[in-house]
């Protein structure tokens, strides 16, 4: 069974910058799209940014365009999260996701345990 580590997370002051990284334990992320996501106290999880991983295409939301960088490295089988000019509402647990849907149309899921981004004000 594959599973989703998360690193990279901690305490940052506003307008800091932190780097998150996933990596896939026992097995590839080729052929997968891998997303952030995270869930502040009391809110619904939201999506943060996603890339191919084979392509390198990347989609990201509104709220953090131009602050945060979603990028892969294929010799590493990772995937990074750069985050900068961080805000106190950038304050989540921040979830790594495979996802890919086989040719026969088999779903497969996978999701991280999470990594604590705290922004002081």
């Amino acid at each position: 069974q594959v599973q989703l580590v998360e690193s990279g997370g901690g305490l940052v002051q506003d307008g800091g910058s932190l780097r998150l990284s996933c990596a896939a334990s026992g097995g590839t992320f080729i052929g997968y799209i891998v997303g952030w996501f995270r869930q502040a106290p009391g809110k619904e999880r939201e999506f943060v940014a996603c890339i191919s991983f084979d392509e390198g295409i990347t989609s990201s939301a509104d709220s953090v365009k131009g602050r945060y960088t979603i990028s892969r490295d294929n010799a590493k089988n990772t995937v990074a999260l750069q985050m900068s000019s961080l805000k106190p509402e950038d304050t989540a647990v921040y979830y790594c996701n495979a996802d890919r849907l086989t040719p026969l149309g088999y779903r497969q899921n996978y999701w991280g345990q999470g990594t604590q981004v705290t922004v002081s004000s």
